[in-house]
């Protein structure tokens, strides 16, 4: 029966699938009230709470009227507490490493739901502006509130039961009619994946109906005498918070809850009886009881059924992923750039702004946390022609990495990862930045030396990175000037480029480690390596590549005009405002990737670095070799080739 009933919800899912294209199309943007007054102000919109704190600072100061002033307080300060109730939520839901297993849809969002939904918080600022007026019309029954009055809380749910549901009900059936979904509540049912802001992505003319559904009890309770500041307060974040759990696309409700309790299941819906509503948009009405919908017989008939199945699969080993990328932490500042920190944020490149700045102690107190207790985790996923591709974290930061007694365990933390993956049928983990450092472990050679039995095949993906730099050198360049010479990339570039009958100047104080590199070009290629020992050796040389950092001293021997290609991380200062920098090697994903919502770092939306591309393309490929240690120049053109055949794009 349970089986049936899921079928029946797979085919729903199907066809909604393909009516969540069509509903910015078929639906209109034009309707009367359907913008924001507001919309065109951006993020500036929040100074629209700058007279509420003025007035309060002004009564304050000046003029000790303590019932005048009050108001403006609570109205400040629950429009904070509510922001940070979906904030929370929105932790909560994108902490994948805790709650992968109980997520309700398997698709990612993406950057174009983020940009739609970026200011679902446009309904705390109008309920803000209606609570004043509402405040200045009833100032003396408003006013001097006691903090606690138990028959107000009594008086409060029953407004509640008795008028706020069934009105939410009735007007949300009226929204699902072919006139009013057309015209505003597609906007609602465009996001494709639910999620805690999801609850606030609406037009203006629904929350001006919400700020009755939310009004109603409050200020009924308040008009008969039984107000009080705990009503206030508690009714309308208990609100936002059951808002907000619906919309979650995570199941937070056990079954034994209602098994315990058989009659809850008409007190209180759930994230799966909200999700479903979203899927077969003509059930599961209700705001948060579905006794109205039964009232109203349009429960859909799987609503617990498949919530006790979703649940149930939580202990279940979720689908493997195809592609691991092992990434870590750049610093104190970036470790907030995470879709559980600031989803808005983390859908930017990062670059450090105030609020940030503002959390850095908080934050370096997780990261210390995380260098202590934490394994690799789950950070992001998205999915390609099929393939499901996770970046996972190893929690490390850049300046552990240059800690000698720190290096082991680095170590330790990359060989778990990879045991983890080999375990649960990854087919490719590639490894990023300091994680396949050649001082670290050879590149990655380390683990698979020690495990010469993985299924995983473990890539570094350099080769995609070399071949990025490689392809930015323009055809008629005769000359290079190359640090970080003997590094894995800069030997693989060096030995191209003289296959290209390319000068290349080397810097480098090891003649040892030159010569071998030059033995390894071929005898009429060898005279075009040359090592040089100090930077004013390239003062005649136009395109330097870069892959050691260079100082600004070290910069001024670059001619104007000169192009600086790098492979360094972190970048070096742009600070030749006659010369041209690159960015570090990256390339933009296929067009057809779906359901990435966070940037790389600082690269743009849907770049990932070169390494990162290159063990995908290793992954769509089919390859099942290890790419660890050294490069093999001889597959560079091979590498760059399979990219671009599958769509990959030079940045």
């Amino acid at each position: 029966m349970v089986t049936q009933k899921q079928d029946l919800l797979q085919e729903t899912e199907k066809d909604l699938v393909a009516g969540d294209r069509d509903f910015s199309s078929s639906g209109t943007m034009g309707a009367p009230l359907f913008g924001w007054p507001w919309q065109n102000l951006g993020s500036f919109k929040y100074f629209l709470f700058g007279p509420l704190l003025v007035d309060f600072i002004y009564s304050k100061v000046y003029e000790k009227r303590q019932s005048d002033y009050t108001w403006c307080m609570h109205v400040i300060i629950l429009s904070s507490l509510r922001g940070l109730v979906h904030q929370l939520w929105n932790s909560f839901n994108n902490m994948l490493f805790i709650n992968r297993n109980r997520q309700l849809s398997q698709e990612g969002i993406d950057f174009h739901q983020i940009d739609n939904e970026w200011h679902w918080d446009n309904f705390i600022i109008l309920q803000a502006y209606v609570a004043s007026i509402i405040f200045l019309l009833m100032n003396s029954s408003m006013t001097n509130l006691p903090i606690w009055k138990t028959s107000g809380i009594v008086s409060c749910i029953l407004f509640h039961i008795g008028v706020s549901e069934p009105l939410y009900y009735w007007l949300h059936r009226l929204l699902h009619s072919s006139y009013f979904f057309q015209q505003y509540h597609w906007l609602h049912h465009s996001s494709r994946v639910n999620h805690p802001y999801t609850a606030g992505h609406a037009t203006f003319l629904e929350h001006l109906l919400l700020c009755v559904i939310v009004g109603v009890p409050v200020i009924g309770t308040t008009l008969i005498g039984h107000g009080s500041i705990i009503m206030f307060y508690g009714y309308i974040l208990a609100f936002d918070f059951l808002r907000c759990m619906g919309h979650s696309n995570v199941e937070v409700v056990p079954p034994r809850v209602f098994d315990a309790l058989p009659i809850l299941k008409y007190v209180i819906y759930t994230p799966t009886y909200h999700f479903i509503h979203h899927k077969d948009m003509k059930t599961n009405f209700c705001l948060f009881m579905p006794l109205f919908d039964v009232l109203g017989k349009t429960m859909n008939g799987i609503s617990w059924d498949l919530h006790r199945e979703l649940h149930s699969n939580e202990g279940k080993k979720a689908r493997a992923p195809d592609f691991v990328f092992l990434a870590h932490g750049v610093d104190i500042i970036s470790s907030m750039h995470v879709p559980f920190v600031f989803r808005s944020l983390s859908s930017l490149p990062f670059s450090a702004n105030l609020i940030l700045l503002l959390l850095w102690p908080f934050a370096f107190l997780v990261v210390l946390i995380m260098w202590s207790i934490s394994k690799p985790f789950l950070l992001i996923f998205c999915h390609l022609r099929g393939k499901l591709l996770q970046s996972w974290i190893v929690p490390r930061f850049g300046f552990m990495y240059f800690l000698p007694f720190a290096q082991d365990g680095i170590n330790k933390k990359i060989e778990e990862a990879i045991l983890m993956a080999d375990r649960i049928g990854v087919k490719v983990l590639s490894l990023a930045a300091l994680n396949k450092n050649e001082a670290l472990n050879g590149g990655g050679k380390l683990f698979v030396t020690k495990h010469p039995d993985l299924m995983v095949c473990v890539v570094h993906g350099n080769t995609l990175t070399a071949a990025v730099i490689l392809n930015e050198i323009a055809q008629d360049v005769k000359q290079v000037f190359l640090t970080g010479a003997t590094s894995k990339l800069g030997r693989a570039i060096a030995l191209y480029l003289a296959r290209r009958q390319v000068r290349v100047l080397m810097l480098t104080q090891s003649t040892e480690r030159f010569k071998s590199i030059q033995k390894e070009a071929s005898p009429e290629n060898q005279n075009l390596l040359i090592q040089v020992t100090k930077f004013e050796a390239a003062k005649h040389c136009k395109t330097w590549i870069l892959g050691k950092w260079t100082t600004p001293r070290e910069q001024t021997w670059a001619p104007p005009g000169t192009h600086f290609h790098q492979f360094v991380v972190p970048p070096v200062l742009e600070l030749r405002r006659d010369c041209t920098y690159s960015k570090l090697a990256a390339m933009k994903l296929p067009d057809d990737v779906q359901g990435l919502g966070s940037c790389e770092y600082t690269m743009e939306r849907g770049v990932v670095h070169a390494c990162h591309a290159g063990g995908i393309v290793h992954l769509l490929e089919g390859w099942t070799h290890n790419e660890v240690g050294a490069i093999n120049v001889d597959r560079l053109d091979v590498v760059w080739e399979a990219a671009l055949r599958h769509g990959f794009k030079p940045v």
